[in-house]
Order: structure tokens, then sequence, then C-alpha cells
């Protein structure tokens, strides 16, 4: 363990402890909370809660835990590099692929194959399982994904996604039409209060903001594109379903197989939801960047026969 010692000043009074120690020892609000959680954060020689407010003079001294050598294995596994220089990369995940190593899912994911294929340099700010993840989509949801290859571009970019300033933008098919052309759902999510491999709709959860836009309509169904102004764990889906129009052969929070899925499940499988823009500042060249990756073959042929369904 390494120790380091901060003092507050007039400017700090007020803010959470996990703010605090995420912006003087450089972690991303995550890192914080996990060291304030793990009881290596004392605020005047105590231990204090991650809500903990902030007072003028208070010492805080914050243990961090050396570096450990990643023990995720590369696999020489095909990735599609949409960019990379030596601070960042960004790739297009295809459906089906678990970002990082998890329970059931040791290997083959997208972190073993970035091992290979960027030789170990990865920002190690999120631990030895997510080397350079700064942000996650789900395993059957395809699309662009930011990588940080040094803990300054992740620090960069953790911050732009806090401010709201990382654009993402994604497409998905739904069950049913939305009501309006264009909107919001603003609802908190959280875990599911019964079932926890899903989330819900909860109270006191964690604010969630997503805006849709409907780009094509059909009988039934409809093709929309979302922009996440948050980035809760299965945000669209959740808010999708929230308002009665689930993600298209979404099988964790749908509302159960329609005429169309049961007729083209051989290319469904699961949810239809695609990450299809991302667009960021870099962290260290200050150059605006944007991506757009292309659907999928089987969103493709989806949309078509929708459009031929509509005659």
């Amino acid at each position: 363990m390494s120790q380091q010692t901060f003092k507050a000043e007039n400017t700090d009074i007020g803010k959470r402890i996990d703010i605090f120690v995420a912006e003087r020892a450089g972690l991303t609000r995550s890192a914080s909370q996990k060291v304030l959680a793990d009881g290596h954060t004392l605020v005047n020689g105590a231990t204090v809660r991650k809500n903990y407010k902030i007072s003028e003079n208070d010492i805080v001294e914050v243990e961090l835990p050396e570096p450990t050598e990643l023990d995720c294995i590369p696999e020489d596994i095909p990735v599609d590099i949409v960019y990379e220089d030596e601070y960042l990369a960004v790739v297009n995940k295809p459906k089906g692929m678990v970002v990082h190593p998890a329970p059931g899912n040791y290997t083959g994911t997208l972190v073993n194959a970035l091992l290979y294929h960027m030789k170990g340099r990865l920002s190690s700010i999120n631990g030895v399982i997510r080397p350079g993840i700064v942000h996650r989509i789900d395993k059957n949801t395809s699309g662009l994904l930011m990588i940080a290859k040094t803990d300054e571009a992740h620090l960069g970019l953790a911050e732009q996604i806090k401010d709201h300033s990382f654009e993402r933008l994604y497409e998905a098919i739904l069950v049913g039409n939305l009501k309006e052309d264009a909107g919001t759902i603003d609802a908190p999510i959280d875990r599911h209060p019964e079932d926890r491999k899903k989330m819900a709709i909860v109270k006191d959860g964690r604010n969630a903001v997503t805006h849709y836009r409907v780009l094509e309509r059909f009988p039934g169904f409809c093709h929309a594109e979302f922009k996440l102004e948050t980035g809760r764990t299965h945000q669209i889906r959740v808010h999708s379903k929230s308002v009665g129009h689930p993600v298209l052969g979404d099988t964790l929070y749908g509302a159960g197989k329609t005429k169309f899925e049961l007729q083209n499940k051989n290319i469904i499988e699961e949810q239809t939801l695609h990450a299809r823009t991302l667009g960021f500042i870099h962290p260290i060249t200050g150059e605006k960047l944007s991506f757009t990756s292309d659907l999928p073959e089987y969103f493709d042929t989806l949309l078509t026969k929708l459009r031929k369904m509509e005659g």
C-alpha cells in the first residue's frame, strides 16, 4: 500500500468524501468509493461513510493498493479497432462478446483480446479484471466502445462521462410505437428489489436520463435512436420497457415473443440494440473525435423485413 495525505481547503467544504478523494488522488469515482468501502480512507484518523461532507482543514489519508500485474490471459481474438493512438482506442464490439471477465466468462472477452492486440498496454484504474474499460455495453449489444491505454487518458474520459459531454448514440428496434416522435425518459434506475440480475425503475435509485428520437415507424414496431445523458446498467432497455415499448428480442426485459420474433428467431436471437455513434474530446490532444459504426447485418435485415411488412 502507498499512502497519500491531503488537507481540505476552503473550496472543498461541503464536498462528498468520495468526490474529494477522486479529485485529489486522481481516481475515478467508482475507484474512490471502493477505497472508502475497503476502509482505506481516514478523515482526521477515523473511517467515514462515502456521503461524509468535507469540513475545512480536514486531514484525509488515503491508502492505495500497489499496482498488480494483470491476471487476465491475452487471447488472439479478432478485434475491430476503429481508431488507435498511444493514449486510447475505439473498438467495434460484436454482439455476443462479453466486455470483461466475470463469473461464467473468464475467457473470450474483449479484455482478453485487447491484452493481446495492445500488448498489455491498458489503463490500470479499473483494476486487473477491467483494464482500459472506461464504459461498458451489454454482451448482446453491439457497437462502439472507448478503451483507455493510459491512466491519464482514462481519467480525462471518465470526467467527460461524468460531465455528460461524452456523446453516445444508440439505435434499437422497439416493440410497439412510441407516442411522440422525440422525447426524454427521466426515471431513476437501480437493482431490481427482488431479482438482482435485473435493473428497474426505483424511486430512490440513481438518476437516469435517456433522450429518444423515432427514425422509422412500422406496424407494431419502431426504429429509434437514443442519446444517453447518464450511463446506468441496462439504461435503454429498462427505460424502453418502462414506457411500454421494450427492445425487440430482449429476453430479460421484453414482454414475451411477438409473432415477428417467432418468424425471425434465427435472426434476432437477443436484443436489437447497437451503439452506433461515439463522440468525445481527446483527453490529451484536445481534438474533437467522432466515430460511427454501421448497423450489423442482422439489424439491417430486420429493418428490411419490417419495411416489407409496411408494404
